[in-house]
């Protein structure tokens, strides 16, 4: 019986090579003549300046040119404020709404503040903060009571900055009178 074991093991593995052989032949077939060269692909182009957004985990930087010390930071192109104090502190910064009325780019002291009043466009607001005035009106820093920060009516001369109450509370607490406010483009 040993004989004939080791016959049927021959005759499997001459099968087996004759199949491979002729697997082979037909995979080489049906292959192009001339396999397509890899294709280096292109770069995704980077997304553009306004694609792109700031990473929540990462604070927003503090403008250039808008000076030393413990000062609040207004950029009315950004939209945003930073309360600057302790150098060893990151600034806490939070996005605004801007009023209709812009004052000029320079530095500016708190004059006057108000716990709660009505706003130039009719709305009861609180933590008032104000610091310039321009074309008329009286420009400053405030939180609606109801908590939204719609855009203000552009036919309207507002001068109210409006943010969310938090942060208006964060404002009230950090801008007394005569703190420094930069106003930056």
């Amino acid at each position: 019986m040993a004989r004939s074991s080791s016959g049927i093991v021959a005759g499997l593995t001459a099968a087996a090579l004759v199949a491979i052989g002729f697997l082979g032949y037909q995979a080489s077939a049906t292959a192009p003549a001339h396999p397509p060269k890899a294709v280096a692909q292109e770069p995704a182009p980077a997304p553009s300046q306004a694609a792109v957004k700031q990473d929540p985990a990462k604070p927003v930087p503090v403008p250039e040119g808008s000076g030393t010390g413990v000062r609040v930071v207004y950029a009315v192109g950004q939209k945003r404020v930073w309360l600057v104090g302790d150098p060893a502190q990151e600034p806490k910064s939070f996005p605004v709404v801007p009023s209709t009325v812009h004052p000029k780019a320079g530095s500016y002291t708190v004059t006057s503040r108000s716990g709660s009043v009505t706003g130039s466009d009719g709305v009861p607001i609180e933590h008032v903060v104000r610091f310039a005035s321009a074309q008329g009106v009286v420009v400053g820093f405030s939180a609606r009571l109801d908590g939204t920060t719609p855009e203000p009516d552009p036919n309207k001369k507002t001068g109210g900055i409006r943010m969310s109450r938090a942060d208006g509370d964060a404002m009230w607490a950090f801008a007394t009178i005569n703190a420094k406010v930069v106003v930056v483009p």
